[in-house]
């Protein structure tokens, strides 16, 4: 039968239309344990606190939990096995020689899907795929209860999943707008009751987010924002930082806090926010406007923010392709793991958020490139400076992938200037910390839960090893092959095969090809 093109321009607008009620994850028992003793041998740690590797280490799990961490020996030399932990009766080995062994990594910005990708084990998987083993939700998308039921069957391993922290947006489900604080106050509160481990703002009246900003830090819980340009002219990080948010997405409200000459963004005068294609292109002129790096403005906006203890979660990944659009939609996991719902979202819409590409060209590239190239010198010095900088990715929308962006977002951290052991440490240790949770999780130390990403591949040469893809490479007898991807994922000492996951996936999109007739196509192109 011949294959037709996916009917892009329908499902673009069924897709952006009534929310779809997304799929939740199956509950099947996947992964092996957990174990009433898991000893992972030979392996080289990279223990998430910034410390190098060191190895080859023996690490004893039971059940969920590290009970000991034992250097075994050293690089090259046969290993005394009386130097090793014993294994108890019921317990299982895990030869991990050679590979190298980092905490679970947390994405601090991950949406389970939509109307663009309503399957979630789909999502998921790719996750857990690319060793995230926790995900902070910000904004509970699919509804609250729909995301606490997923959290819930998460921490039970009853599914497939990364752990879930749901951020709920702020005044979701409230019978009427939010238009006092008393009644901003309220929310935040029963927002707590309902069981979210958070708020997600986007922006609202200075006395408004005032309000529910210290309520919910008096509450206890966390904070994200994504300061929105309706409400940033009036209310910047700054402000939301001294109030008690505790994590900014992307970079929204930040260069606003530095202009000098003007208090607002030189919009273009014909400016319609509804129209993203304004939104975005002006946006990539907005740090050049900002005071420029290292001035005293820019001083004392970050030492505020310092003082703080105030955390960045800049989503580097999800606005790249604003700087190179071709590179984004033509990277090549879109063939193999992109559904073809979310591939329609993709495609240049009015519609579609994101998906704004009326026209983008060079102009609008040069100018993010430069946006970039500032944005990630504050974030680069904020690290610096002893600043708590986040990994978190945003995917399903600018062609980025769950999973992969993740990598990816790793990758542009490095190009910002961190070292790549601040890299994981960023991804790990970091995003634990900013959750709350480092008691826990975010490093490699006895007590802590068994979270573990386990790879054939030095991390830390090679980033772009560490996605699902694998890195290129010549063998001495010149053939070309892909090494790395990420080998087992271990979430609470269940051990997962990351490349079972990926296969599981492919499987999911290769049937939603078939059902549609999907050929992925460029845009624009027959």
């Amino acid at each position: 039968m011949k294959k037709l093109l996916f009917p892009i321009v329908l499902l673009t607008s069924l897709f952006t239309a009534a929310q779809t009620v997304i799929k939740k994850a199956p509950e099947i028992k996947e992964g092996d344990g957990p174990y009433i003793q898991l000893i992972i041998r030979g392996a080289i740690m990279i223990d998430g606190t910034g410390a190098p590797p060191i190895g080859p280490v023996d690490i004893v799990v039971k059940q969920n939990r590290i009970v000991s961490i034992q250097t075994v020996g050293y690089p090259g030399v046969e290993i005394n096995p009386d130097r090793r932990p014993k294994l108890e009766a019921g317990g299982k080995e895990m030869d991990a020689t050679g590979m190298y062994i980092m905490p679970g990594f947390i994405d601090m910005h991950g949406h389970i899907g939509g109307n663009q990708a309503p399957n979630a084990e789909y999502v998921f998987k790719l996750w857990m795929a690319h060793g995230i083993t926790t995900i902070r939700d910000p904004s509970a998308g699919n509804g609250l209860d729909w995301v606490l039921d997923q959290k819930n069957k998460s921490e039970k391993n009853l599914i497939t999943a990364p752990r879930i922290k749901a951020y709920t947006a702020f005044g979701s489900g409230s019978k009427e707008p939010i238009s006092t604080p008393e009644m901003a106050k309220a929310w935040v509160n029963e927002n707590k009751l309902k069981g979210a481990d958070g708020v997600k703002f986007f922006g609202a009246s200075p006395q408004i987010m005032d309000a529910a900003l210290r309520e919910n830090k008096r509450l206890g819980l966390r904070s994200a924002c994504h300061h929105a340009q309706m409400d940033v002219a009036r209310w910047n990080v700054v402000k939301s930082a001294e109030a008690g948010l505790t994590t900014m997405e992307h970079w929204y409200g930040l260069p606003e806090a530095m202009l000098e000459g003007e208090t607002i963004q030189n919009f273009r005068l014909d400016y319609n926010y509804q129209n993203e294609q304004h939104r975005f292109s002006e946006a990539g002129k907005l740090w050049k406007q900002a005071a420029a790096p290292y001035s005293k403005k820019w001083n004392d906006v970050m030492e505020t923010l310092l003082k703080l203890d105030f955390t960045l979660d800049p989503t580097f990944n999800i606005y790249e392709a604003n700087r190179d659009l071709q590179r984004a939609r033509r990277a090549e996991w879109h063939e193999t793991y992109t559904l073809p719902s979310l591939w329609a979202f993709y495609q240049p819409s009015k519609i579609s958020h994101g998906s704004y590409w009326h026209s983008w060209g060079t102009e609008e590239e040069i100018l993010w490139k430069e946006n970039y190239r500032l944005w990630m010198t504050f974030i680069n010095e904020y690290k610096n400076r002893g600043g708590r900088v986040t990994v978190g990715t945003d995917s399903g929308f600018i062609f980025q992938l769950y999973g992969f962006s993740f990598i990816r977002e790793m990758e542009l951290l490095r190009e910002a200037g961190f070292h790549p052991l601040e890299v994981i440490r960023s991804a790990t240790l970091y995003g634990a910390q900013a959750l709350g949770v480092e008691k826990d999780q975010g490093s490699i130390e006895v007590g802590k839960l068994a979270d573990f990403v386990l790879t054939e591949v030095n991390p830390l040469q090679n980033l772009q090893a560490l996605n699902g893809m694998g890195a290129i490479k010549l063998t001495e007898e010149n053939k070309v092959v892909r090494v790395g991807g990420i080998k087992y994922t271990i979430k609470d000492g269940i051990i997962y095969d990351s490349k079972k996951l990926l296969a599981d996936v492919k499987k999911i999109v290769d049937e939603e090809k078939t059902k549609a007739g999907f050929v992925l196509k460029q845009p624009g192109m027959n």
